[in-house]
């Protein structure tokens, strides 16, 4: 079941993205991060309740514009449709909103361009996108790639 993370979620949320984060596969988050930005977060819940995955849903200035991040799912549920569920999910609530354009920033473009997601060059992205960027230990030499999606 998808729904919208609840506050009781964030400590879920931030194990799970972490977990791929300390084997340098995404970003980490701290715990406040997480719960100043609870809003932006989808959550998928596991038979039993637990959190299987997650993503955000963070909308960047005044240009129409979202970023889909933090998007984990366990290992055990990969390939089980839990991603594209979640990335569904942020698609539907940007059309909501009435936003033109979503873009991500991946080490697996293959998989956003299913969702018609098409590759850019980071550079394409306004500065407000770097913010995040600067604070990581790969910038400048980050190798995610950038793709975008009008909606």
């Amino acid at each position: 079941m998808i729904r919208k993370a609840q506050v009781k979620d964030a400590k879920k949320i931030q194990r799970l993205i972490n977990s791929y984060a300390s084997k340098d596969l995404m970003m980490p988050r701290s715990l406040n991060e997480i719960f100043e930005n609870i809003r932006d977060f989808w959550v998928e819940e596991g038979n039993s309740k637990n959190i299987v995955g997650c993503v955000a849903l963070h909308i960047v200035g005044w240009d129409n514009l979202a970023e889909i991040k933090s998007l984990a799912v366990e290992k055990k549920f990969h390939g089980k449709g839990v991603g594209g569920s979640l990335i569904q999910a942020c698609l539907e609530e940007a059309l909501d909103l009435e936003l033109g354009r979503v873009f991500a920033l991946s080490y697996r473009p293959k998989f956003f361009k299913k969702f018609g997601f098409k590759v850019v060059s980071k550079s394409k992205l306004p500065h407000k996108v770097w913010a995040e960027c600067c604070n990581c230990p790969k910038f400048p030499d980050c190798s995610e790639i950038a793709l975008i999606k009008k909606i």
